[in-house]
């Protein structure tokens, strides 16, 4: 290394030695001590997970604010209830904690938990309808196996027998379904940047869940351009089959998100899928796979790539649906849908390329306007579906 490299290295070291020596001046030196004297402690507890078990409740809780939290008492239906913790009864700054509760909660029945600290301070949770968390044995994994099936591998793989229908169509129409996908992508993307912020307000406030959204989304946008972008900015059937395994993977990650939600709901009891709720997921989800399949429809793609992309599209929903109901955790769930949106967001950016090359620089067509307004409506009108 030449002495100007050094020296360079050198003068970008100071201020980062003088910041960690500044830093433990005032972590140490009693500087916080001093300022907060006679000011009462900011406690803060989220409540990530509750299990229920025969005549017990598991509670699992995170510290998220700047000081120690020590539970004192646990209240449960308006009752003080015995109960364990571990490791300690006072959670650090960013620890966790298990608290045990003998309980003989009542199945179907809603029940609220509240956490005492030693301050006075109390923390809520309402279990809206108990009934027993699965444990992880054969049966659960096979009952959220056939879920992750049913709501996503299967309706992904259905949607893809679009395939020869769209190698028939004309030119323009390849256009329209081209800016269809878009028109779909926009809409899981909105629907994923809702679900993470929404899943980012149940993350206790030291994580800083909306900044978490905005990091994934970007950063993974950034990294995929990185990783992708030469690949996706060029012409002819290798692009446009790297357009169509972003696709499959932007649609993956939302569904992985997707497969959480589930899992979650359906381990603490709060979700029953009726078969009209099952048909709406397979209309919903099946639609992504018209997408995947649009970019490519010209190409004549191989049955094994085809096999390929319905399972990386379909296929993280098992996976996403023994999380959720294993360990559900509002910041896996924050994580995974923002890193979901950001694929989207590369995904459209993609498209964007195709879609204007294929209409020769004319983008908005009454054909690519269309589209991608009947892709937006479609979604819209299918996950009217699910929500019943």
């Amino acid at each position: 290394m030449s002495a100007d490299r050094r020296s360079a290295w050198a003068w970008a070291l100071i201020p980062l030695l003088l910041l960690v020596l500044l830093s433990g001046l005032i972590a140490r030196g009693g500087l916080v001590d001093f300022f907060r004297q006679g000011t009462p402690p900011v406690e803060e507890l989220t409540f990530e997970r509750v299990a229920l078990a025969p005549g017990r409740i598991t509670v699992d809780v995170v510290n998220g604010g700047p000081d120690p939290v020590t539970v004192a008492q646990v209240i449960v239906d308006e009752a003080f209830w015995d109960f364990s913790i571990s490791p300690a009864r006072t959670i650090p700054r960013l620890g966790r904690a298990s608290i045990e509760i003998p309980y003989p909660w009542v199945l179907y029945e809603a029940h609220q938990i509240k956490l005492l600290s030693s301050t006075g301070l109390t923390f809520e949770h309402e279990i809206a309808v108990a009934a027993e968390t699965p444990r992880a044995d054969a049966r659960f994994f096979g009952v959220f196996t056939l879920i992750g099936l049913f709501v996503g591998l299967l309706p992904v793989g259905i949607g893809l027998l679009w395939f020869p229908f769209l190698r028939r169509l004309e030119r323009r129409w390849i256009q329209f379904v081209l800016a269809l996908t878009a028109g779909l992508l926009l809409f899981l993307g909105a629907e994923a940047i809702h679900e993470a912020l929404e899943a980012a307000s149940r993350v206790a406030g030291a994580f800083q869940g909306t900044l978490m959204v905005v990091m994934g989304a970007l950063g993974t946008l950034l990294l995929l351009q990185l990783g992708a972008g030469r690949k996706l900015a060029g012409e002819g059937p290798e692009s446009r089959r790297a357009v169509a395994y972003l696709i499959a993977l932007g649609i993956g990650l939302h569904n992985l998100g997707e497969g959480l939600a589930i899992g979650a709901a359906y381990s603490l009891g709060e979700a029953a899928l009726g078969a009209f709720l099952m048909i709406g997921f397979m209309l919903h989800n099946s639609t992504e796979g018209l997408g995947i399949v649009a970019p490519i429809a010209r190409d004549g793609p191989s049955t094994k790539t085809l096999i390929g992309l319905g399972l990386l599209a379909g296929a993280p929903t098992i996976l996403g649906a023994w999380i959720g109901g294993l360990a559900y955790s509002p910041l896996y769930a924050t994580i995974f849908l923002a890193v979901g949106a950001g694929a989207i967001a590369q995904v459209i950016i993609a498209l964007y390329r195709v879609v204007s090359r294929e209409s020769e620089g004319t983008l908005w067509t009454p054909f690519t306007a269309g589209g991608v307004v009947a892709g937006m409506l479609v979604m819209y009108a299918t996950g009217l579906l699910v929500a019943a």
